[in-house]
């Protein structure tokens, strides 16, 4: 129950932010704007987003490699879709769904929980490097005047994922203790919910080994990481080219690579704890629009809310039912 109230209310949260959103640029026009998209632009819509969905399988297939010999393209396919349903319905938001898809990674591939853990957290931040690096070179080559701001934040965006990873490659042991003497405690109050979790501090230090050597796995696999960021960079262009397609469709023709410079950025909603980023995904992505792109207001608006509504509708759809196929424990454990 108390899980359904913090869904309910972090949809009326990120709900109620959208509805303002719509109504600061107006509802009325947004409506009206949305009527004239031709229903060529609306397929080739539905075509670019489960071409995302698919292209986020590359990453996925990827990254779990590493992992008894990892799953094959349909079923890494079918995890990466079943992620992007988690990113929707967990009520602590987007940045949870890898901590709930590690559980099923760990029983599809036969390997403990905190491995499957690290080899996804390292997807996830290579993943975002190339993004936010690929933006930042493309930036300084199209970004101009009123636009600059944007490409401050990407350079930010680059420092910051470089000084994570080299503090993790500097610091490592002592994070490693630090994480053991943080999680013990926590292991114990989850051992006494859910039967055969290890509580004590020597099982805790062995899975959190085993997910450091995991993550170090990646530095002698350089073709999956290699992989990773292809996926990436693929789910990036795709992206970029469905708000191309509807931004030309409501008669804004625009250019296509300060479109691909933005995309990377409302990633940052992922920390808010609202179910898939709800309305702080959609402020973000809408202003960069209008600040790289110069399109109006209402126009971005427009674009990314029938880009929102197709992707959450497929996410709920194709990703509920990919999630309905997992399997979370192993017969017999």
């Amino acid at each position: 129950m108390h899980k359904r109230v913090r869904f309910l209310l972090g949809v009326a949260l990120g709900g109620g932010a959208l509805l303002l959103y719509a109504w600061s640029v107006g509802v009325g026009s947004i409506v009206d704007r949305a009527r004239t998209v031709a229903p060529w632009a609306l397929g080739a819509l539905v075509l670019l987003v489960v071409a995302e969905g698919v292209a986020d399988g590359i990453g996925f297939w990827a990254s779990v490699r590493p992992l008894g010999g990892g799953l094959d393209p349909l079923r890494s396919v079918q995890f990466a879709l079943a992620g992007d349903f988690f990113d929707i319905v967990s009520p602590a938001g987007a940045a949870s769904s890898e901590p709930i898809m590690s559980r099923f990674i760990s029983v599809a591939t036969g390997t403990g929980y905190s491995e499957a853990l690290g080899v996804r957290g390292v997807a996830k931040y290579v993943k975002a490097a190339g993004q936010i690096l690929l933006s930042s070179v493309v930036g300084v080559a199209v970004l101009r005047g009123d636009a600059a701001g944007v490409l401050r934040t990407l350079v930010a965006g680059v420092v910051a994922v470089l000084a994570v990873g080299v503090v993790a490659v500097a610091v490592g042991g002592r994070l490693a203790r630090l994480s053991v003497a943080v999680l013990t405690p926590v292991a114990a109050a989850v051992s006494t919910v859910v039967p055969g979790v290890a509580a004590d501090r020597d099982r805790v230090a062995d899975a959190v080994d085993r997910f450091r050597s995991r993550v170090a796995e990646f530095g002698d696999r350089p073709a999956l990481v290699l992989l990773i960021v292809l996926g990436g960079l693929l789910e990036q262009l795709l992206v970029a080219a469905a708000l191309w397609t509807l931004l030309t469709a409501l008669g804004t023709p625009v250019a296509f690579l300060p479109i691909l410079v933005v995309v990377p950025l409302p990633q940052a909603a992922t920390v808010v704890p609202v179910p898939a980023s709800l309305g702080a995904y959609d402020l973000l992505l809408g202003g960069a629009l209008v600040v790289t792109t110069g399109v109006a207001s209402v126009t971005a608006a427009t674009a990314v809310l029938l880009f929102r509504t197709t992707s959450l509708a497929f996410g709920l759809s194709t990703g509920g039912l990919c999630a309905a196929l997992l399997r979370g424990w192993r017969p017999g454990v």
